[in-house]
């Protein structure tokens, strides 16, 4: 896994993940990079020989009719591969993969297959407007390997059914900022560093300062924003208030209460969930 890419990818910018993943990825990173290490591309070898593999590939697997779309991992903005690849599932390639099982006419239903804790807020609810938007041309439904949890529930619920496994989750319709204070760590290692810049909040959320009471106000109110874009587009795929939605305070459901939530359609195995999505597609 290339761990910069990734830890560039979740400090300072707004993520919709299950708060435990989420520590457990800032303590694996915060053991193994400095933050001097934290670089800005994916290296060059692996998304040249990942892209080349994605030409030749749909993206999907086809059983009986029905495209099986995987949403496996960390959910990142853009990975440049159709399939997930070392942990993570990029939003462009789902975008990709699923517009082209909706036109493929030898695909007769879509199955989401998820099993996720969520990723980056950036590229996450044009996603899903899209998928919402194809309601009605094929059968879409989201299939629980086993979670789907923020990001991945907000993908899960603009399908037109949900199914969960009975140790499976779902929810977490909340939105996460990660900010890491090494000014700390720099001065213990006797150095210091100067930030030089134009407009005084250019560097507000940068590592290397405490942050501001008012770079604290100005990233909550943008984790607010977020939140409450979370929160509309759960309600409008869900069929269910906001109130209701604003009032699980981003909590993760176990497969029973999240269907009597109604943030889940049916409690079943993927199996029992691929036979019932086959039958509404009308293949047996």
């Amino acid at each position: 896994m290339n761990l910069p890419h990734l830890a560039q990818k979740l400090f300072n910018t707004p993520l919709a993940i299950h708060p435990q993943k989420a520590e457990v990825i800032v303590s694996s990173l915060t053991e193994r990079l400095g933050i001097t290490q934290i670089r800005s591309a994916m290296m060059e070898d692996d998304d040249e020989y990942f892209s080349r593999k994605a030409r030749k590939d749909s993206g999907y697997d086809v059983l009986e009719g029905i495209a099986i779309i995987p949403v496996y991992g960390t959910l990142v903005q853009k990975l440049g591969t159709l399939r997930p690849y070392s942990g993570m599932t990029g939003y462009d390639g789902i975008r990709r993969v699923f517009l082209t099982a909706v036109n493929d006419p030898e695909v007769k239903g879509i199955c989401l297959d998820i099993d996720s804790p969520g990723g980056e807020v950036a590229g996450c609810f044009d996603l899903v407007d899209l998928i919402y938007a194809e309601r009605g041309k094929k059968p879409i439904h989201a299939i629980l390997s086993e979670n789907a949890f923020s990001a991945a529930y907000a993908i899960a619920s603009a399908a037109d059914k949900i199914y969960v496994p009975r140790t499976g989750g779902v929810g977490s319709v909340g939105v996460i900022v990660i900010h890491c204070d090494w000014s700390q760590h720099i001065k213990d290692d006797g150095l210091k560093v100067s930030i030089i810049t134009y407009g005084n909040r250019k560097a507000e959320s940068n590592p290397y300062v405490a942050l501001s009471d008012e770079a604290k106000a100005a990233i909550q109110h943008d984790v607010d924003e977020m939140g409450r874009l979370f929160v509309s587009t759960v309600s409008r795929n869900r069929g269910l208030s906001e109130t209701v939605i604003r009032n699980t305070q981003a909590a993760c459901y176990l497969a029973a209460e999240g269907v009597q939530m109604g943030l889940a359609d049916v409690v079943a195995s993927p199996d029992v969930a691929f036979q019932e999505l086959m039958k509404e597609s009308g293949v047996i």
